[in-house]
């Protein structure tokens, strides 16, 4: 079985698709790698990438090419500054010329050297090719799948034996919820316990905790960016940002300097009860604002649901307790995680193959785990929490207009957090051997309704509201 870190299910990565995005720019440096490693690259002299599939036919308007450039030539999606992505493109598309791994420059053009093919290839919708033609004359090709929240395959296998080896010395390896609940009663353990325990099978404890508080940064500093940026969104939709006007309307006048100012600013606003979702909404819009703007922002489980995990948590941290710190934050993080592997490993995460239900859907059962857990419930109910939050997005499509992960995708996410949080208040309330329907089996029919939705509805822009409003109207 594939080992699936907590790590995997919280990338750290540039918008506004981990599909579309971070998936093709990951397959781009490993294809340098392997090119690499039979001496190859410094032979090259040109590339080419062809697109099949979703990744084609909204790979546009998910700046796909543009992933796929930067990979090319060498960028860090996790650390790279995003200001630098638009001259970096120019420079590209102005000179003809590509720096390959931002060592050997090479010629490029965008228009005849990253083709779209409407055809879809048989493994997975998110297909694509990359071929080098060397100085011989000779080309050599490779075909990577962009599987979703950021994971590349090829066609051979999900996962190496190297991966497999290490799932098999997790002390508990977790390949469904049921199992996980088994666990955590045999050692009278918490969820988030067993996870960080398999956790350091792969990293210390140490370095779990920094990339935990790495990974919590960079979403409220997010948080903070869509809070404080006006205007209109790229991509021709002219969709006006609304977290700021929103925000503005809430905090006022107070002051603060920094993200962590500002976090304390809002536990200090005495919110008002109708006031509570308005701020739920405000954090998950600002984060998928910040997505569709090429930002910097945390898969959780994908970019396109980026907000619902962060906009809970933040949620906890300003609504529901005051107090607290990295250890809430930390077992949130790692419940959630836990949540979204489980998902990914017995379903999808990938809107390419299951619709939205698959992002929005996954998402706001992580959350509603996560906030759970926190509020102390029992593994029973906070695996509730997670089956009544993806029970509400079952058959949830994803029919982005223009192909661009704004509308309906950005107010998506405040919907799923708002479902996330009554998810949690429901379970919380409840008897769970009064529930009807496990985790497990309604992951199982998420993946049965994946299978039966068109492909139409599956991130293609070929049906819903992708064909239904024109951009004319927009």
């Amino acid at each position: 079985m594939e080992c699936i870190s907590v790590f995997d299910m919280l990338k750290i990565g540039v918008g506004p698709s981990s599909s579309h995005t971070l998936g093709p720019w990951r397959a781009a440096e490993q294809w340098i790698d392997e090119l690499k490693s039979q001496q190859l690259f410094e032979k090259v002299e040109r590339v080419k990438i062809d697109l099949y599939g979703s990744l084609s036919l909204t790979g546009k308007g998910h700046a796909t090419d543009f992933a796929l450039v930067l990979g090319l030539s060498g960028k860090d999606p996790e650390r790279m500054p995003v200001e630098d992505i638009s001259k970096i493109i120019n420079e590209v598309k102005t000179s003809k010329t590509l720096l390959l791994d931002n060592t050997k420059r090479i010629a490029f053009d965008f228009q005849s050297d990253i083709v779209f093919q409407r055809e879809f290839l048989p493994f997975h919708a998110n297909g694509m090719r990359f071929t080098a033609t060397t100085d011989d004359g000779k080309t050599y090709s490779e075909a990577y799948y962009s599987i979703g929240g950021g994971f590349v395959v090829k066609e051979e296998g999900h996962s190496g034996e190297e991966n497999e080896k290490v799932f098999k010395q997790f002390p508990f390896p977790v390949e469904n919820a049921a199992q996980l609940e088994k666990y955590c009663k045999k050692e009278n353990r918490s969820i988030w316990d067993i996870v960080y325990e398999n956790e350091q099978t792969l990293r210390t404890s140490e370095d779990i905790d920094k990339e935990l508080k790495r990974i919590w940064n960079t979403m409220l500093e997010c948080m903070y960016t869509g809070c404080h940026t006006e205007g209109t969104l790229p991509g021709g939709l002219q969709v006006k940002r609304r977290a700021y006007d929103l925000h503005q309307k809430l905090i006022g006048d107070l002051p603060y300097q920094t993200p962590e100012e500002w976090l304390q600013v809002i536990r200090k606003t005495k919110v008002k009860f109708r006031q509570i979702f308005k701020w739920v909404s405000c954090f998950a819009l600002s984060v998928n604002e910040v997505n569709a703007s090429l930002g910097r922002v945390v898969t959780a489980p994908t970019n396109g649901s980026a907000g619902v995990v962060p906009a809970v948590l933040m949620y906890y941290m300003v609504i529901e307790n005051h107090k607290a710190g990295f250890e809430q934050i930390k077992r949130f993080l790692l419940v959630a995680g836990v949540i979204g592997s489980i998902f990914k490993r017995n379903a999808t995460i990938s809107a390419a193959m299951g619709g939205c239900q698959a992002e929005i859907g996954v998402s706001s059962a992580m959350a509603a785990a996560g906030l759970t857990s926190l509020a102390g419930g029992s593994t029973e109910q906070i695996l509730m929490a997670a089956e009544i939050a993806m029970e509400h997005h079952l058959g949830l499509t994803c029919d982005p207009i223009g192909g661009l992960v704004q509308v309906p995708c950005i107010e998506r996410n405040a919907m799923g957090a708002i479902k996330a949080i009554s998810a949690a208040e429901l379970a919380m309330d409840s008897d769970p051997l009064d529930a009807k329907v496990p985790l497990d089996k309604v992951i199982q029919t998420m993946w049965e309704t994946a299978r039966d939705m068109s492909s139409k509805y599956k991130e293609t822009s070929e049906g819903g509201l992708a064909v239904g409003v024109f951009l004319s109207d927009c």
